[in-house]
């Protein structure tokens, strides 16, 4: 057994652990020169991370060492530039096509545009357009959006920047080549300096994996949980990242490893794949692209081992409907009144449930419209139960509305449970209801199941008014007394009346009552309050007090209540005199509960097949 203070090793990180065993080895490559700060880089450096989209952050090796992230920050940069100039302002300045070339060609597209903002001439023009839109604060936006990304802040190496200030002829050609066609403009050297600093920013591997996580979670950083990008700007920079992340090895890189990815010639790399994790690596040593050559072999290795090339997806749409049945299989919520039964048994087709599961896509929904498109097929009450749905996309979403809206025959009524109040879907199913879309939503599959068999059973003239007072012989627990049992049992028992708001029964107290409803309505609610059955007139709760359970649920008066109140003390007293309707009152409990376990069987096999 292990101590109660230690972790076991989860296989991703033996993974991590055991690759980066294997590629310390490995010995290619040259740091980088050019900038003569970054070639005091210890080569034997190496750092691999990975952090989920649930916050999770694996390490091996050296993964706490800054360095200077260079040109993984125009990923961030791009997606910034997009969310706070717009995506028309910055798309007209800067193409998206790959260059074919090195990232520091001194060369424009035939428009005079630079290629795309992955290669210096791109990334110059978007901090040149930031600059020229925020002036001064055009770095210092940048730093704050980069440590967004990592989710802390992060500092500058000051002698990296100047280093890169004194040798950087070649990016001054590109800056000045920009202003002669109107890519930037202003004081080339004080955008160069934004530029420059921009690159001397210091990250770790760690930070490039949370970074990564953060392209991969939407623009939300799993560890802060703040949004740093909008949908718009990550789609579109991972899009770049694809085709001009890794340089002039772009091609080779998306063919191999197929994950969008930004390097840096400080050793670094960023990988992100959407909604399922970030990668970061470092290692100084580079290849003749100027990409980590550790880093490279890493990321390779861990597409190869977990099957993570981004077009390598075997998604399966029909999974996510885990059961779809109408109450001809599955039967009606026991405990009704027999004319009630009757009438939902003669129309058990009347509701249909269709039980979904994981993540509602483009590609699920639209698979879900079509199990639709019979007519024969439609019900009266189409219960779609989202309990298990864990996000729906916004394609998902519109197909959904359009489901509702416009499939969907006006004589049907779309039900929509299993969404509570602190379900990540409530404010996108909040926003279809404010669009106009008729959809009843509730919390719970067996609420919603009650409700459409309320309406079912309205619809054709079987509903009590709840204000009509009822009597012991409507009652399903009473089934089969005779008038005298029922006079002596009525006479036994006391009237009691709830104003509407009380709570009758708190969860878990010692069962001591039985109460039969009369008149009113009232509600069986989770401690979270959330409705899960209503009772009318001819309804009994309370009832497993008759064999000493307690109920894990509290029930409210929704209305004022008249109930029969029988004690457990006084039901004991009438089975001693009484011991034929006691005797018939325990089968029909058995009944009961037989009826709901019947239900919860049914519904369990049509979910498991």
């Amino acid at each position: 057994m292990p101590h109660p203070s230690t972790t076991l090793e989860t296989p991703l990180l033996r993974f991590l652990k055991d690759t980066h065993a294997d590629f310390s080895r490995i010995d290619e490559g040259e740091v980088a020169s050019y900038i003569p700060e970054l070639g005091k880089a210890n080569p034997d450096h190496f750092g691999i991370a990975v952090a989920t989209t649930d916050g999770h952050v694996y390490e091996a090796g050296d993964t706490q060492v800054p360095f200077t992230i260079q040109s993984v920050s125009k990923a961030m940069v791009f997606a910034l530039a997009l969310d706070l100039l717009g995506a028309e302002r910055v798309e007209a300045a800067i193409g998206v096509e790959p260059s074919g070339e090195a990232f520091n060609s001194i060369r424009l597209r035939a428009d005079n545009k630079p290629f795309n903002a992955m290669v210096n001439a791109g990334a110059i023009a978007c901090s040149g357009l930031i600059a020229e839109s925020t002036g001064g604060d055009a770095f210092e936006l940048i730093r704050q959006a980069l440590g967004r990304f990592a989710g802390r802040e992060l500092g500058v190496d000051e002698a990296v920047f100047e280093s890169e200030r004194s040798t950087g002829d070649r990016n001054r050609a590109i800056a000045y080549l920009l202003r002669t066609y109107g890519g930037v403009t202003g004081d080339v050297d004080r955008l160069l300096d934004v530029y420059f600093r921009q690159c001397s920013v210091l990250v770790t591997a760690r930070d490039l994996a949370v970074m990564g996580a953060t392209f991969a979670n939407h623009g939300v950083n799993p560890l802060t949980g703040a949004t740093v990008a909008s949908n718009y700007a990550v789609a579109r920079t991972l899009a770049v990242m694809s085709s001009s992340g890794m340089y002039d090895f772009a091609g080779e890189w998306i063919y191999r490893v197929g994950v969008p990815a930004k390097s840096g010639v400080g050793g670094g790399i960023l990988a992100a794949l959407p909604s399922q994790l970030g990668l970061g690596t470092f290692s100084p040593r580079l290849d003749m692209h100027g990409n980590s050559v550790r880093g490279i072999r890493t990321c390779e290795a861990i597409s190869e081992a977990f099957d993570l090339h981004m077009l390598s997806r075997r998604d399966d749409v029909r999974t996510c409907i885990v059961a779809d049945y109408d109450f001809r299989t599955v039967p009606s919520k026991p405990g009704r009144q027999p004319h009630e039964q009757d009438i939902l048994s003669a129309r058990s087709g009347a509701i249909r449930a269709i039980e979904l599961a994981g993540k509602l896509s483009f590609a699920s929904m639209d698979y879900v419209t079509r199990r639709l498109t019979d007519p024969a097929g439609v019900p009266e009450f189409l219960i779609l139960n989202l309990h298990r749905v864990a996000t729906i996309t916004d394609a998902g979403l519109r197909l959904l509305t359009g489901l509702i809206k416009n499939q969907l025959p006006a004589a049907t009524t779309a039900v929509i449970a299993g969404v509570e109040a602190a379900s990540p879907l409530t404010p996108q199913l909040k926003a279809l209801r404010e669009q106009g879309v008729r959809v009843r939503i509730f919390p719970t599959y067996d609420a919603a199941v009650e409700w459409a068999e309320d309406q079912v059973v309205y619809r054709h003239g079987g509903f009590s008014r709840i204000e009509v007072e009822a009597d012991l012989s409507r009652q399903a627990l009473l089934a089969g007394l005779s008038p005298q049992e029922l006079a002596d049992l009525s006479r036994l028992g006391t009237r009691v009346v709830f104003p509407a708001g009380t709570r009758i029964i708190s969860a878990n107290e010692p069962p001591a009552r039985v109460y039969f409803l009369l008149r009113g309505m009232v509600s069986a609610r989770s401690v979270g309050d959330v409705r899960l059955s209503t009772m009318i007139p001819g309804m009994v709760f309370g009832e497993m007090a008759l064999i000493e359970q307690p109920r894990s649920t509290d029930v409210w008066a929704d209305t004022e209540a008249v109930c029969v109140e029988v004690t457990a003390d006084q039901f004991r007293a009438f089975q001693e005199t009484h011991a034929r309707a006691a005797d018939r009152i325990m089968r029909n409990l058995a009944i009961l509960l037989a009826g709901r376990m019947r239900m919860a069987t049914a519904r369990i096999e049509m979910l498991t097949g």
